[in-house]
């Protein structure tokens, strides 16, 4: 039998800069846990193929929000799953959004509709009948008529407290939000669908604009200072929030 000699895929660390040390905190977690990590380049990402990323999107990060955006956008990185947590200066953990994924705007529907098959999302909308969330401005017509031809049906909320209000009332199997809504970024968002008995399990898929500029990325970064925790999050603290997300 012939030995499989492949390296073990190993989790990236982006977003930080190289030689600063903001790293080792998140890299000690990591291992704690039993994941090979390092921390990583952008332009490896195509034949390093890591596990997955986790990504720096604080203020202090080294344009984080500009990665996450380059890596969704090429077909050669965008299905590597990517996990954005909020490090500190000193490179504490103050926070981590496990959202289901990200998809760039405007929406490739083959490329939506495939990678939702393959997370398993749409075998169900077949059978029963089943509702999508949509919490966008402006509503995301691409978007809707997608995932209605996947067998779900769409109901929209244009701000976070009106997807917040349908999501107390009803239960929706999957749901989309655009990365910064009227009230609140899709972020906070998530955060309070865990408050609710119907949406505490929900995935949410993040959308991404693709012509995000300077200052709406510091924007993002402010958005989620608000929502870390003052003290940092311990070890045993974050891989849970990992076991949970797998």
């Amino acid at each position: 039998m012939a030995l499989n000699n492949e390296p073990r895929r190993a989790l990236w660390i982006l977003g930080v800069q190289p030689g600063n040390g903001r790293e080792e905190t998140l890299l000690s977690y990591l291992q704690a846990g039993g994941y090979d990590c390092r921390l990583g380049h952008y332009d490896n990402l195509a034949v390093g193929r890591p596990l997955g990323i986790v990504l720096d999107v604080s203020p202090f990060s080294d344009d984080g929000w500009g990665l996450l955006m380059r890596i969704k956008s090429s077909p050669s990185t965008r299905n590597i799953p990517v996990l954005a947590v909020f490090l500190s200066e000193k490179g504490k953990v103050g926070g981590l959004f496990p959202v289901a994924g990200f998809f760039m705007l405007p929406i490739d529907e083959q490329y939506l509709q495939e990678r939702l098959a393959i997370y398993g999302l749409t075998e169900e909308a077949e059978t029963w009948d089943l509702q999508a969330l949509v919490a966008s401005r402006s509503g995301e017509e691409n978007l809707s008529k997608a995932v209605e031809g996947l067998g779900f049906e769409v109901v929209k909320g244009y701000t976070g407290k009106e997807a917040l209000a349908l999501a107390s009332i009803h239960p929706h199997y999957i749901a989309f939000s655009s990365q910064m809504l009227p009230d609140m970024s899709a972020f906070e968002l998530q955060e309070k669908f865990r408050l609710y008995p119907y949406s505490s399990n929900m995935p949410l898929f993040v959308l991404l604009k693709s012509d995000m500029k300077e200052g709406e990325k510091q924007a993002m970064s402010r958005e989620l200072a608000h929502l870390v925790r003052k003290k940092q999050l311990s070890c045993e603290e974050f891989l849970a929030h990992l076991q949970r997300r797998d």
